[in-house]
């Protein structure tokens, strides 16, 4: 398989040799279980049964999952395992699943989602960094996008994400996204059906980057597109880049929450106790696969 899935579009054999996300075509997954940390339409009461793949396209300085994204820790899988760790979850009551970094395993997924699909929201839950191409690939099986969206600038994208073309990217997949699912549904008891929750992860030092993409996402998205603001940040991977060493200010917040409130966008606020690494998952153990 010649692969472009993504924007690197790094051209790799993977039956041969690994492309730039280091995977091969065996897929890669170092945790299968429910997780309770996610939006409450994704989480709810019962959780989003949530499998982590290894890999990445991105090199995010700061990963707080880096032992997955940079060094592919976890476990090779069949198509035929992944459908059946689907069944175990979903028979643990979640109330969606999601997949978390797929996108070098997509054709993969969707083989083992013919085999069987599970009867509650699928979620996408990347970077936000995807090639459009791909994400067509995806239309009329996932039900919800929870892209991140992380840089503004292409100095900050290189500096901090090894991709100066982020944004560009990023703002492309994350309208396909909107397009493909359109304005957000919710069951009554608040869990999203269908839609793009749009994730912003602040950083130190980077208040005006989050506003700038704030105010991209009022003036570019669909109206009624939800915002989870993230309070998140911790210095993880051994991160050594100037001014993000540190954690993120109570002014620092402050002022990209007021800005997301003056653009009226919908959403989900984080509270401080969530930059914490006790909320990093446990991956690649036995208690880490249902």
């Amino acid at each position: 398989m010649i692969c472009r899935l993504c924007p690197r579009g790094c051209g790799a054999d993977r039956s041969l040799s690994p492309g730039f996300c280091g995977l091969g075509e065996t897929m890669r997954i170092a945790r299968i279980a429910p997780h309770y940390w996610e939006e409450p339409p994704v989480s709810g009461t019962r959780g989003t049964g949530a499998v982590f793949f290894s890999g990445c396209t991105l090199r995010c300085a700061y990963c707080q999952n880096g032992d997955i994204s940079h060094r592919n820790a976890g476990r090779d899988f069949s198509v035929r395992e992944l459908s059946d760790s689907l069944k175990r979850l979903t028979d643990l009551g979640v109330h969606t699943i999601s997949f978390i970094t797929a996108t070098p395993f997509i054709p993969q997924l969707l083989s083992a989602l013919e085999l069987w699909r599970p009867p509650v929201p699928l979620v996408w839950n990347s970077s936000g960094y995807e090639a459009v191409p791909s994400l067509r690939m995806l239309e009329g099986v996932i039900d919800v996008y929870l892209p991140d969206l992380k840089h503004y600038s292409a100095r900050m994208g290189q500096l901090c994400a090894k991709a100066p073309d982020y944004f560009e990217a990023a703002s492309a997949a994350v309208q396909e996204m909107c397009r493909q699912t359109g304005t957000p549904v919710y069951s009554p008891d608040g869990i999203m059906l269908r839609g793009t929750l749009i994730r912003h992860l602040i950083l130190p030092g980077l208040t005006g980057e989050s506003m700038r993409l704030l105010t991209w996402v009022r003036d570019t998205l669909p109206s009624g597109t939800p915002v989870s603001l993230m309070r998140q940040y911790i210095p993880c991977n051994n991160v050594d880049i100037p001014g993000l060493t540190r954690r993120v200010t109570d002014r620092e917040y402050e002022r990209v929450r007021a800005h997301m409130a003056a653009l009226e966008l919908p959403g989900f606020l984080q509270e401080p106790d969530s930059a914490d690494r006790d909320f990093v998952p446990v991956f690649n153990q036995p208690e880490s696969f249902v």
